[in-house]
This record gives C-alpha cells, sequence and structure tokens, in this order.
C-alpha cells in the first residue's frame, strides 16, 4: 500500500503568480483524478511531486518520505508523462526506449531489452517498435509517453493532460491502458476533461485558481447534487436576465437554442426540469465558486 501525502503546499512564481494555495491531499493506491481547467495550477502541482521544480512551501511525502528534501527518493519511484513530452529523436521507438532505461539506471541488457518489449507489447507498440517516434500519430506518441513512464516499475505514476487533442478511438485506448496499470501503484490522472476521470477514478479533487475546492469519491460527490441541479431552453437575448435572477453553471447552445442549467434548492420557476446530476454538473458547479459559468 503506497501513500503520497501533500501538506500546505504553496507555490509563488517569481512574477508574483500565486499558482497554489495550501493545498493538502492524501492519495493512496489506485487512480486519483486531479480536474481543473487550464491555468488552474495542475501541472505546477504535479511538477512538484515529480521534483522538477520546488514549492514555495508546505511539504510532500512518499511512504511517509519527504521528497523535497530527498528527491532522489522518490525519482528512483516514479513514471512521468509530462504535458508536453518534448521533441522526439530520430530513433526507432526501441532504441529511444533502450536509451531513456540506461537513464533510469537499468544497467543489465537483457534486463531493459525484456521490460522495454514487455512494455511495448502492453502499449499496443511492438509491432512499431522499429519506426521512428516522430513519425507516430497523436495517440501512438502518448503510448510511447507511458512506456517510457513506466520503465523500472515505477510506484507512483503521474500523467499530465494525456488525452487532450486525442480522436475518440486514441483516448479510449489510452484509458483503458491507464485502468491495467493504476491497481497497485499510484497513479494520478490530471486532466480539464472530466469524461476522463467519471469512469476511471475512485477518488478525485477539483483545483481551480490554484486551490482544491472539491474532493472525493466521484458518485458520492455527484449524488449530493441530486434534486439541486435544473435545466431550461430559452432564447439567447434573454440569458441576461436568467443571470441576474439564477445560479447558472452552464450554459449550452442546442438547435439554435440556449439550454442553461441552474444550480437551486428547489424549482426555480415553473419553466425548469429537473436534471440528473453528473460528473460536469459537479465540475461547472463547483468552478462557478470561482470562476464564470461555462459554455459549452
Amino acid at each position: 500500500m503506497h501513500k503520497l501525502q501533500i501538506q500546505n503546499l504553496s507555490k509563488i512564481y517569481p512574477n508574483g503568480v500565486h499558482a497554489l494555495k495550501n493545498i493538502s491531499l492524501t492519495i493512496n493506491d489506485g487512480m486519483f483524478g486531479l480536474l481543473g481547467p487550464n491555468g488552474a495550477g495542475k501541472s505546477s502541482l504535479m511538477r512538484i511531486i515529480a521534483t522538477i521544480q520546488e514549492p514555495s512551501s508546505g511539504t510532500v511525502t512518499f511512504n511517509e518520505k519527504d521528497i523535497i528534501r530527498n528527491p532522489e527518493y522518490i525519482r528512483k519511484q516514479i513514471g512521468f508523462l509530462p504535458q508536453e513530452f518534448g521533441v522526439y529523436p530520430k530513433i526507432s521507438a526501441e532504441q529511444l526506449l533502450d536509451h531513456l532505461a540506461i537513464l533510469k539506471g537499468i544497467s543489465q541488457k537483457n534486463e531493459r531489452k525484456e521490460q522495454i518489449w514487455a512494455l511495448l507489447q502492453q502499449t499496443n507498440l511492438f509491432e512499431y517498435r522499429k519506426k521512428a517516434v516522430h513519425t507516430f500519430s497523436g495517440g501512438m506518441k502518448q503510448r510511447f509517453g507511458i512506456a517510457q513512464a513506466l520503465l523500472g516499475n515505477p510506484q507512483l505514476i503521474i500523467v499530465d493532460e494525456p488525452t487532450a487533442g486525442l480522436d475518440p478511438e486514441e483516448r479510449n485506448r489510452f484509458l483503458n491502458l491507464l485502468s491495467e496499470i493504476g491497481e497497485k501503484k499510484v497513479v494520478i490522472l490530471s486532466t480539464h476533461i472530466v469524461e476522463d476521470i467519471r469512469e476511471l477514478c475512485a477518488q478525485m479533487a477539483i483545483l481551480g485558481m490554484g486551490e482544491i475546492i472539491n474532493h472525493g469519491n466521484p458518485l458520492e460527490i455527484t449524488k449530493s447534487l441530486e434534486g439541486r441541479i435544473w435545466t431550461k431552453t430559452i432564447n439567447r437575448a434573454s440569458l441576461p436576465e436568467y443571470q441576474n435572477k439564477f445560479k447558472i453553471i452552464s450554459t449550452r447552445l442546442v438547435a439554435g437554442k440556449t439550454q442553461i442549467h441552474v444550480y437551486s434548492n428547489s424549482l426555480p420557476d415553473g419553466g425548469f426540469q429537473a436534471a440528473a446530476p453528473d460528473l460536469e454538473s459537479v465540475y461547472f458547479t463547483t468552478l462557478s465558486k470561482v470562476h464564470h459559468p461555462v459554455h459549452i
């Protein structure tokens, strides 16, 4: 059983941007979803956990060991797929994984080959092992990114915005891969895409403006909104009037009309209908506390 503990973590950049404000989280084995819009502070938090940058204050421990003071301890146990994985040299996937395995301290050639072939099989890239990674599609590059992150059998895996830009088929393939590896390790999935969290994660947190503004089990959080989400289709011209009267959490265009979702403890007016809450409702309701309503 592994445990990542983040306590009172803050990050202020030299330009004065307060990226993280007193973050505290406990994350155990399994898939943990970190959900938030771009600019919420997710990447700053991931980089601190990966010891790529230091916090301004606070502590991070993995299995009770302070990783800010002992970065080498976590670097031997972490796999990281950053939002931008970087420029790929013009060498084959197999050669690049071999190079990265050496950097991770896997010195035995036979051990490297065995592990690399197993990872290429697991990520469905074995038949492309002789091809240069820079020729891969976006989804293949993301799967290669997971293969490199899994080198050395890490116990903590971080993936930052892994499905952004992937087509639906590649996205499903990638999420299935994540779910396979997320059983006996701590896997943090950082994303702004609600669907990435919904089916995979038993625990989650929503980050907004550098703060944790909601956290818990996705199903339990969703259930807490039952009877409080209402929907109505209106003319767009009347939207300002509704914005003044109700707490609108999201709007979307449906067949040329504007559909609004409202948070209220009781029926807002006769024209509204009850809407079954889902994780999007949780996300938008939570974000409406620190942001404007979301337009879809």
